[in-house]
């Protein structure tokens, strides 16, 4: 079957803040990030600009230039991000199904990978055992640390179609039978390159287009987390 469904991550699948934001944050409780990293992320920032002011955000990674790219607890700051539990039964769904999952994503690709091993073990509990591929926002290693450069292009906007098109060209998919799930603006570009476009969650701007385009809007409810009750305290009857 030539079908396949492709899924942004952050919003989409997982609950924010995003997978970027906790390792950053995870960076800093290990007290990883510098001054010096600091400045090199303002001096790629003004250098980028140029290009736009959402290029220069997405594409700036230069806070990680000189952080150890193994071995740190941090890495692993994407295992407790909360799936929305509808997600995970669309991804199921699809699979049984027998398309392939795609997980296209801004995200840096080590994080989406290990995203991808997650969802591999909810689809084996299912007893599903098909692939789930990355396709995310890769950054250089060198020496056993990040440079801080992206290799090729950001995964948001257009770089996201082009990733749709350069599959549907490997698996001779037909886009118009395929689905793609986003949350942002800068999933847009992905919607509009298949026939079954869903607009998750959608911020404001996605929401007009998805309403003008005709796309479908789902709402996918936040994981509820039962609250810890006090034990009662009962005191034994004396004999």
């Amino acid at each position: 079957m030539n079908r396949a469904a492709f899924f942004d991550v952050d919003g989409t699948l997982l609950e924010k803040p995003s997978l970027e934001r906790r390792y950053f944050r995870a960076l800093r409780r290990e007290g990883k990030v510098s001054l010096r990293n600091g400045i090199a992320w303002l001096v790629e920032l003004t250098r980028l600009v140029p290009n736009g002011l959402t290029h220069a955000l997405q594409g700036n990674k230069a806070y990680l230039r000189g952080i150890r790219s193994t071995g740190l607890r941090a890495n692993r700051a994407g295992d407790d991000a909360p799936f929305f539990s509808e997600a995970i039964e669309r991804i199921a769904w699809h699979a049984a199904n027998g398309e392939r999952i795609v997980l296209v994503t801004g995200t840096l690709e080590f994080l989406a990978e290990e995203i991808a091993a997650r969802l591999r073990g909810e689809l084996a509990k299912r007893n599903l055992a098909a692939e789930v591929h990355v396709c995310a926002t890769r950054i250089e290693g060198k020496d056993g640390r990040w440079t801080g450069h992206v290799l090729g292009q950001p995964m948001f906007g257009e770089a996201k179609a082009v990733a749709v098109w350069w599959y549907a060209e490997k698996w001779k998919l037909n886009l118009a039978d395929c689905s793609a799930y986003g949350d942002g603006a800068l999933d847009e570009w992905m919607l509009a390159s298949v026939g079954k476009p869903f607009a998750v969650n959608p911020e404001s701007a996605l929401r007009r287009t998805a309403r003008r385009q005709g796309w479908e809007i789902v709402k996918w409810a936040r994981e509820v987390r039962p609250k810890r009750k006090l034990a009662k305290m009962v005191p034994e009857r004396a004999r």
